[in-house]
C-alpha cells in the first residue's frame, strides 16, 4: 500500500517519474496503479444493495469492471490516436504520448479511488437504484476532468516541443469519451439491481448509451415532482 501512495503521489504531482521519465518498469507500475484504484472504486461501487445472497459476487464483478473499462476504452481509442498522431505528422513523440496517456488513466482511477467514500455514504443515505448510476456517473465525470487537468501537464512538453499536440489532446478527449460511454453502457452492471439478478454482462449487451442516460436523467426528475 504504501508503493501504491508513492506512486499515486507521483502522478497526481505529474512529476517526471509519472511520465516522462517512464520506462518499462514505471509503466508496469502506471498499469498497476491503474488497476489497484479501479478495483478499489469498482469494488465500493458494486455494494449498492448490501452483500445479502449472491450480491458479493456484484462486488467483485464491478471490482474488475471499473478498469477492465479504462482499458478496453484505451485500447479501442489508441489505434485512431496513432493515425492522427502520424497524419499530424509527430509520429516520432508517440511513445512519449503513450506514457502521458496512461498516466493520465492512473490519476483517474486514484482519484476514483479517492471518492470511493462519498459513494458508500450515498448509498447509505439514498436507495434509489438510478440515482446511485447518476451519482457514480458523476464521480467518473469529476475523475475525468482531474484526468484531463493531468494530461494538460504531462502534455505539457510535447506542446512546448510541437503546439500541433495541442489539438490532439483535445481530439484525445472527443475520442475516449465517446468510445469511455458507449463501453461503459456495454460492460455494464457495474451497480447491480438488487431486484436482478447478478451478472457480468446483461442480457441486452448493446444499446445507445446516450439515449437511455437522458432518459435515466428524465425519469429521475419526474419522480422528484411533487
Amino acid at each position: 500500500m504504501a508503493g501504491f501512495l508513492l506512486q499515486a503521489e507521483r502522478v497526481l504531482r505529474a512529476s517526471p517519474d509519472g511520465a516522462e521519465r517512464t520506462r518499462t518498469g514505471a509503466l508496469r507500475r502506471l498499469l498497476v496503479s491503474m488497476l489497484i484504484g479501479g478495483m478499489l472504486y469498482g469494488a465500493v461501487m458494486g455494494t449498492f444493495g448490501g452483500f445479502g445472497g449472491d450480491r458479493l459476487w456484484q462486488v467483485a464483478f464491478s471490482a474488475l469492471k471499473v478498469p477492465l473499462l479504462l482499458l478496453a476504452t484505451c485500447a479501442v481509442s489508441l489505434p485512431s490516436f496513432f493515425v492522427l498522431n502520424s497524419l499530424f505528422g509527430v509520429r516520432s513523440d508517440f511513445s512519449e504520448v503513450f506514457r502521458a496517456l496512461l498516466a493520465a488513466q492512473a490519476g483517474l482511477t486514484i482519484v476514483l479511488a479517492a471518492l470511493a467514500p462519498y459513494t458508500a455514504l450515498w448509498y447509505l443515505s439514498f436507495s434509489h437504484y438510478t440515482s446511485a448510476i447518476l451519482f457514480n456517473t458523476l464521480l467518473f465525470a469529476i475523475a475525468s476532468v482531474a484526468a484531463q487537468w493531468l494530461l494538460r501537464r504531462y502534455y505539457a512538453p510535447l506542446i512546448a516541443r510541437n503546439p500541433r499536440h495541442r489539438l490532439l489532446q483535445r481530439m484525445w478527449l472527443v475520442i475516449y469519451a465517446f468510445v469511455g460511454i458507449q463501453m461503459g453502457w456495454i460492460l455494464r452492471p457495474f451497480v447491480g439491481s438488487p431486484d436482478m439478478p447478478v451478472q457480468f454482462f446483461r442480457d441486452e449487451t448493446w444499446g445507445n448509451a446516450y439515449v437511455i442516460v437522458a432518459r435515466m436523467v428524465w425519469e429521475l426528475l419526474a419522480s422528484w415532482q411533487p
